[in-house]
């Protein structure tokens, strides 16, 4: 007998998409079915294109045509995306942005910058469209860490006649840091409402266009700035970045606490462990827990979220943000395929988020 869309569609609505826990039929996720004699194609619409999924999917729709349809059957799955989104809010602000992720600490010194930057630069080589704010106004480094410290960003004019700022752009991601409007050199000295004011031009102020996701670097500590963000943007979930040591855990425990006050609410996406081991490069089979061991799990653990990835203490992340060129970019570094594992749970993690949570809008937190 001849196939038919309709017998292509039935074996399909057998795979289940492994996260999301229902088939692709009813997940909507495949489209452009065509049939003609023994070869079929269609295609399979991923919620992230950094999906660490793609090849159990694609193979387990090739065994289900074979399976169910015809064993002789020439079978084409192509793979594209369509990245989710978690908002709820109808406002103007950052109407093209699908996703926003806060990447927190509670604690300064711990990395989080470095993770931030490579995270970026991770999902946008997937494929997506990826945008960075250094929200750290006293203490930006994102210019330093992609190489662009004497960049300047320029103006244009949009609807009404508004001025907008065109955020600087490297390596595939679009970004915007108090560190190019101010003096490399000069100390940034300013009160709360400030440095806050400065977070909202950010939001509001820039042509950030259409994004799948936008990070957001933020300060240590809980601070104003962090309630000005989930005030003013509908975040989607945060990440939080810790090392293995004791007093870096206390810090990041608190960070994560903030988020999940009642009155604040953000999911907590899961918790990257930075500095986890050292290996030397003469002994690549070895393990040394400087800072101690297991405490980002620990600390997934306690709180029920995702232990998203565990990033070695290597001199080669810290010597390429030092010279602008985050180390994820150099294949030939066994750390850059850390970091791309940490954007495919990251990603994996959103996608879950916007199918099985409430819509996200910005938070309204009375004094």
């Amino acid at each position: 007998m001849a196939i038919t869309k309709e017998d292509i569609l039935k074996a399909l609505s057998y795979v289940e998409e492994p996260d999301l826990g229902k088939d692709l039929v009813t997940l909507n996720m495949i489209e452009d079915v065509e049939v003609n004699g023994k070869n079929v194609s269609f295609t399979v619409i991923l919620t992230t294109p950094a999906c660490p999924l793609k090849d159990l999917i694609r193979n387990a729709c090739v065994t289900a045509i074979h399976t169910m349809v015809d064993k002789e059957a020439e079978v084409t799955v192509n793979m594209t995306s369509r990245v989710t989104s978690g908002r709820g809010d109808t406002s103007e602000v950052l109407r093209g942005v699908k996703n926003i992720i806060a990447v927190a600490s509670g604690k300064g010194g711990v990395g989080k910058s470095t993770v931030t930057s490579n995270l970026a630069i991770a999902l946008a080589e997937s494929g997506a469209r990826v945008g960075l704010i250094d929200a750290d106004i006293s203490g930006p480094s994102i210019p330093t860490m992609f190489g662009v410290e004497d960049e300047r960003p320029r103006m244009i004019q949009g609807d009404h006649g508004k001025n907008y700022i065109v955020p600087v752009e490297k390596y595939g991601i679009k970004m915007m840091s108090i560190g190019f409007l101010t003096p490399a050199d000069g100390a940034i000295v300013w009160r709360g409402p400030m440095a806050s004011s400065a977070l909202r031009q950010f939001i509001s102020d820039v042509e950030w266009g259409e994004l799948d996701y936008l990070l957001l670097d933020l300060p240590p500590g809980t601070s104003d700035i962090h309630l000005t963000m989930v005030q003013a943007l509908p975040v989607t979930g945060a990440v939080i970045v810790t090392t293995p040591q004791k007093v870096a855990l206390a810090d990041a425990m608190k960070g994560l606490q903030m988020f999940r006050q009642p009155q604040i609410n953000v999911p907590v996406l899961g918790v990257v462990e930075n500095m986890a081991y050292f290996t030397p490069a003469e002994l690549p089979e070895n393990k040394y827990y400087i800072f101690g061991e297991g405490g980002g799990k620990e600390l997934a653990d306690k709180y029920n979220v995702a232990l998203l990835g565990q990033v070695p203490l290597v001199q080669g992340i810290r010597e390429s943000g030092d010279t602008g060129t985050p180390v994820v970019l150099q294949n030939d570094s066994p750390a850059s395929g850390v970091f791309r594992e940490l954007a495919q749970s990251v990603a994996q993690q959103v996608s879950l988020r916007n199918a099985t949570m409430a819509k996200t809008k910005p938070v309204e937190i009375k004094s």
